[in-house]
């Protein structure tokens, strides 16, 4: 394979077809994170939520599986190989779930939105792109890297649930990894309504294996190919930064796992659009609604370049090695939604 195109190439198609297979399930699914915790706290129903214990259920076991027989060195991914910091992940976390609140959706979800048709979450994915590259590497890294300095760690600190257990007691990382992705899949399957939805199922596992098929490819390509190209998997904040920055200067860089990755969500959230029937041009009519989903925007972008990760980045990607920081990310991301959720919908009135 590495004859035919070029390593950048490679891992670029990787992303697409995982993209691809996100981008469905977000309109074919509903997958969707905002959706899940609305549905959750203001619907009665906990089918969506269920549904991302599922699919990080699923990327849990298939990372492991792919960790135990070589083939994912997981030690070398972003998120097992730096230390982490508890105030990165929560401060991060809230600033992305309430951005995310204000704009009606998180990276992921706006993508997909406008591959449907969406012209609003246009305006999102181009000022969250640009908002996570001012703080990555534009004038706010320098304050970034002094608040957060991003420091390598060493085998014995490497700050994964899995292998902190695996160093207390004796027992093997893969075993912890295995274990903890069952249970967490079993305890999400664990619900008669969860049953009664079997497409909701389906689609979670597919959000799963569309993040296993990243860590597996970009693992592949790393270690047969002399470019030095990083293990990665889907996330959706400074990837769309990458996506832009591509599009103005695409001849002078090479095309990334990143990139790839984006422009399969849009592309399958298009053919799953038009296949439910749903696609339509929508424009924002009200200022004041756009004015608040940019400022959520900037507050994705930034909270998610702070916290490593974003919904999926987080939320899934990390969470399917078992980095310490994924589920305090999440957490985090869940209260400032809520947060956002409750002074959007509630204005904070007191109950009556």
């Amino acid at each position: 394979m590495l004859d035919i195109m070029t390593e950048s190439h490679l891992v670029a198609l990787i992303g697409l077809g995982g993209g691809v297979l996100l981008g469905l399930a977000a309109r074919l699914g509903r997958f969707c994170t905002l959706g899940a915790i609305e549905d959750w706290l203001y619907g009665g129903s906990d089918i969506r939520l269920r549904m991302w214990g599922v699919a990080i259920g699923t990327a849990i076991l298939g990372s492991f599986v792919l960790i135990g027989s070589g083939a994912l060195p997981a030690g070398e991914t972003m998120y097992l190989s730096l230390r982490w910091m508890p105030a990165a992940s929560i401060i991060g976390g809230l600033m992305f779930g309430y951005g995310m609140a204000l704009s009606g959706n998180c990276g992921y979800g706006a993508i997909a939105r406008l591959g449907g048709g969406d012209l609003r979450s246009f305006v999102i994915v181009l000022v969250m792109g640009v908002s996570a590259y001012v703080v990555l590497s534009g004038p706010l890294a320098p304050l970034r890297a002094a608040l957060f300095p991003p420091v390598p760690v060493t085998d014995e600190g490497v700050p994964g649930i899995a292998h902190m257990l695996a160093g207390a007691t004796g027992i093997s990382v893969i075993f912890w990894g295995l274990g903890i992705g069952l249970t967490l899949l079993a305890a999400s399957l664990g619900s008669r309504a969860m049953w009664r939805e079997p497409a909701a199922i389906f689609w979670a596992g597919v959000v799963g294996v569309a993040v296993i098929s990243g860590w597996a490819g970009t693992a592949w390509v790393a270690a047969r190919g002399f470019a030095g190209l990083p293990v990665v998997s889907h996330s959706f904040s400074a990837p769309m930064g990458e996506s832009i920055l591509f599009a103005m200067t695409g001849s002078a860089r090479p095309v990334s796992f990143a990139v790839g990755s984006v422009a399969g969500v849009w592309a399958g959230a298009f053919i799953g659009s038009l296949l439910k029937g749903h696609f339509r041009w929508e424009a924002c009519e009200d200022p004041r609604e756009l004015r608040r989903q940019i400022l959520g925007a900037i507050l994705m972008g930034a909270g998610a370049v702070i916290a490593l990760g974003c919904t999926v980045g987080q939320g899934i990607t990390a969470f399917s090695v078992l980095a310490i920081s994924a589920p305090v990310t999440f957490a985090a991301i869940f209260a400032g939604a809520a947060f956002g959720l409750r002074q959007l919908i509630e204005g904070f009135q007191p109950a009556e």
